[in-house]
């Protein structure tokens, strides 16, 4: 039976929509088809859901997700009655139930509507689809004794009207009224009570719904500065010292266009990272001169400089109207949205209370939840050297506003600090360190030198060594001072992992440093080793690989049933690279008993349950494989990139496995999510980390 949860308010301006994105985020980690069903719909584009389509790849078309519109509605209750509009609004649902494991229900707004009593039609609607009931309660410029208020009666409101009310949640309170908010609703409520604070970065509008309100034209910038936030508006008409001091971070300058002097000393202040603002917006339809617009391309590149034809009042006037909403085209605030139900909300709680059964399949995106729940649950902080590249850059800005861990950027501090500006990124809760200049340089030599001075290294060769970023980051993991490290977007394998052999070392049950790559197929997720590292094990170094793997894989929730792959399977072939597979299998069943394992074996036999029946019946492996283990590099690396580009696969990794501490390369072509998913995976392998012998040189 599909089941539903109904997410409503009680009125216009809750800010529900952060609480419709986040259960939706509930419920996309553990069930595999979700669908969404608003019963009362505006006419317009539906933010919401296009941003719920986007993030989500829903396939669900748009057609289906709507009930009727409020106009429709209204007049349809007004001639035939309540029942039969809630009756037609039913059979809608239910056409889009049967298609899915859960359907999230998004209530009336509340907004220009002609309908009676929209509470008590939300909650006829709940009833009537049979779908747990989520309230929530705008909490903004209220008490906390005035919030507590409307949310009891809120709630005694939906249960009077036979509503299984399954959680309440306040938003937009006060950020120092939280605590005391949920400490009274604790003690009046009978179901979970949770309160959000008030995040002035969601209510900002980007500068692109400025110019898109305001109709503005686009004189300068690039879509990154247009999806800046305006968390302020400074308006320009002193002279330029006066300006300057009045400036504040993310702010929107709004200013006459024949003030050339104001425009160049803001973006030049925005270039020097004091402070970094939203953009430029000219008024009066003056325009600088092309002398001036060409400094200002060179000042701050990238920052928005639009234009509107009316005077600054009147643009002050709409530019306070204009609030910040969540949709497609601003995944930032998505991002932050979901870092703020997620911190304030207990998950696992609401998860339990709206029966959210975890779907048999395993998606990739419920893999990749699972990596940013998990690497959240016990935080760790991550060290990431190549500081000023800018993939790294959005993926701290994704890790910071999810709140997964905590993070320290290596390189030149003011470098760093200009390149997030100008990618309208907030560093405030990054740590950065500049090795060439960081007190630890000193420290980390006389460590380095002691490690190595098997080698020959002084004191004075280490000193210059450390201060490379790579170096200094794999020490700062020794040291403790960080958790793990994530390198490679720009640097080879080699410099990632080089300085983790001679500082970290492997572990002492470990005879390699190997990898594995998560391969998310549409239904399953399948670990492969070792696809990066190693080019040609021998039969002892096979067997580690296959038994880190097996480890690895139960460490992210993959029982292990490991295929030892060969071009024969079973005792069909000979040869001296298949006889290296059964020995490295035998020494596996020696080391490990417990482990399931097969080998030599072929990839069909391994993963196709009629194709096993064949070649190897009665197997415990054969046909559900898990774990495949290749025989050689070349061709790990080539199957990997197969699957991955024929199939459709997504491939998280490489996930180095063997060290002490956890370390891990990056792909140089890798995205943005990709470096997410990489350091989430290195933050879960930090809790697990086993404190090891110190490395000996």
């Amino acid at each position: 039976m599909t089941r539903s949860v109904y997410v409503t308010g009680i009125d216009r301006g809750d800010g529900r929509q952060v609480v419709e994105l986040g259960v939706m985020e509930l419920l996309t980690r553990h069930v595999d088809r979700v669908g969404v069903f608003r019963p009362l719909v505006h006419d317009g584009p539906d933010r919401l859901f296009d941003l719920l389509r986007s993030r989500y790849r829903l396939t669900q078309s748009a057609e289906t997700v709507y009930g009727m519109g409020y106009d429709e509605a209204a007049a349809l209750q007004a001639e035939r009655g309540t029942d039969e509009l809630v009756a037609r609004l039913v059979d809608r649902f239910h056409a889009v139930a049967r298609d899915y494991e859960y359907v999230l229900v998004l209530g009336s707004d509340y907004a220009d509507t002609s309908l009676p009593d929209e509470l008590s039609l939300n909650a006829r609607l709940a009833n009537e689809f049979g779908a747990s009931l989520i309230p929530v309660v705008g909490g903004q410029g209220q008490e906390a004794e005035s919030v507590r208020a409307e949310a009891r009666n809120a709630y005694r409101a939906f249960q009077s009207l036979g509503c299984d009310v399954v959680a309440m949640i306040v938003n937009r309170v006060a950020p120092e009224l939280r605590e005391a908010v949920v400490e009274r609703l604790a003690s009046r409520l009978p179901v979970p009570c949770y309160a959000l604070p008030e995040d002035g970065s969601l209510s900002a509008p980007t500068v692109a719904q400025i110019v898109h309100t305001l109709g503005a034209e686009v004189l300068l910038g690039d879509d990154s500065g247009l999806a800046r936030d305006a968390r302020n508006f400074v308006f320009g008409g002193a002279m330029l010292p006066t300006f300057l001091q009045a400036l504040t971070p993310g702010c929107l300058v709004v200013t006459p266009g024949d003030r050339a002097d104001l425009v160049i000393g803001a973006l030049a202040a925005h270039s020097a990272g004091a402070p970094p603002i939203a953009g430029v917006l000219l008024t009066l339809d003056e325009k600088p001169g092309p002398d001036i617009m060409a400094l200002a391309a060179r000042l701050a590149p990238g920052t928005p400089v639009v234009s509107v034809p009316g005077g600054s009042f009147p643009t002050a006037a709409e530019l306070f109207a204009i609030e910040g909403k969540l949709n497609a085209a601003s995944p930032r605030k998505a991002e932050t949205a979901l870092g703020l139900f997620e911190r304030h909300v207990d998950t696992a709680e609401l998860t339990n209370r709206i029966s959210v059964a975890r779907s048999g399949r395993v998606t990739p995106m419920m893999f990749e939840h699972e990596l940013i729940e998990r690497s959240r649950s016990g935080r760790r902080r991550v060290v990431l050297p190549e500081g000023t590249e800018e993939r790294v850059l959005r993926a701290a800005d994704v890790l910071l506003r999810r709140d997964v861990c905590d993070l320290t950027l290596l390189g030149e501090e003011e470098a760093i600090r200009k390149r997030a500006a100008d990618l309208a990124i907030d560093l405030a809760n990054a740590q950065i360190i500049d090795p060439q200049t960081s007190e630890l340089r000193e420290r980390f030599a006389e460590r380095y030198a002691q490690l190595r001075a098997h080698k020959g290294v002084t004191y004075e060769l280490a000193y210059d060594v450390v201060a490379d970023v790579s170096y200094f980051g794999t020490l700062m993991v020794q040291e403790g001072l960080a958790d793990g490290m994530v390198s490679g977007a720009v640097h080879s394998t080699a410099a990632t992992i080089r300085p983790a052999f001679e500082i970290i070392k492997t572990k002492p049950n470990a005879q390699i440093v190997s990898s594995v790559f998560f391969m998310c197929l549409a239904d399953r997720v399948l670990v492969y080793g070792d696809c990066a590292v190693n080019p040609d094990p021998n039969a002892e170094q096979l067997a580690d690989i296959a038994i880190q793997s097996a480890t690895t894989a139960a460490q992210f929730g993959v029982e292990p049933r490991i295929a030892m792959l060969s071009y024969s399977t079973g005792t069909s072939g000979s040869g001296a690279d298949v006889d290296k597979v059964r020995k490295a299998t035998e020494i596996v069943r020696e080391l490990r008993p417990d482990l399931l394992v097969e080998g030599p074996i072929q990839y069909d036999a391994a993963v196709d349950a009629a194709v096993a029946r064949t070649k190897l019946p009665g197997s415990d492996v054969a046909g559900k494989a898990t774990v495949l283990i290749f025989p050689d590099l070349n061709t790990g690396n080539n199957t990997y990139k197969a699957v991955q580009r024929s199939a459709g696969a997504v491939a998280v990794g490489p996930v180095l496995q063997g060290l002490r501490k956890p370390v891990n390369d990056l792909s140089r072509g890798a995205l943005v999510q990709d470096i997410v998913n990489t350091v989430a995976i290195t933050a879960i392998q930090a809790q697990g980390a086993q404190p090891g012998a110190e490395p000996t040189a």
